[in-house]
């Protein structure tokens, strides 16, 4: 039981809420209706800058372990 809990606890952090909001709101419309395009690319500008986010925490804690390494 325990596990599972953390299982969602590590699902829902890893996805921040924002992104959630939207693809809950995205749901709510038809596709192809001007809403759905409308709230599509607000997701996807935001999934953009979360991916952005990660890759820059991965690039900089890459850099810490070489220079840990090197000295």
């Amino acid at each position: 039981m325990k596990n599972n809990l953390d299982l969602e606890e590590n699902v829902s952090n890893s996805i921040p809420n924002d992104i959630l909001k939207i693809q809950k709101k995205l749901c709510e419309y038809e596709v192809g209706s001007r809403n759905y395009k409308k709230y599509k690319k607000i997701l996807a500008k935001h999934i953009k800058n979360y991916t952005m986010k990660k890759r820059v925490n991965s690039n900089i804690k890459t850099i810490e372990v070489l220079n840990n390494i090197s000295n």
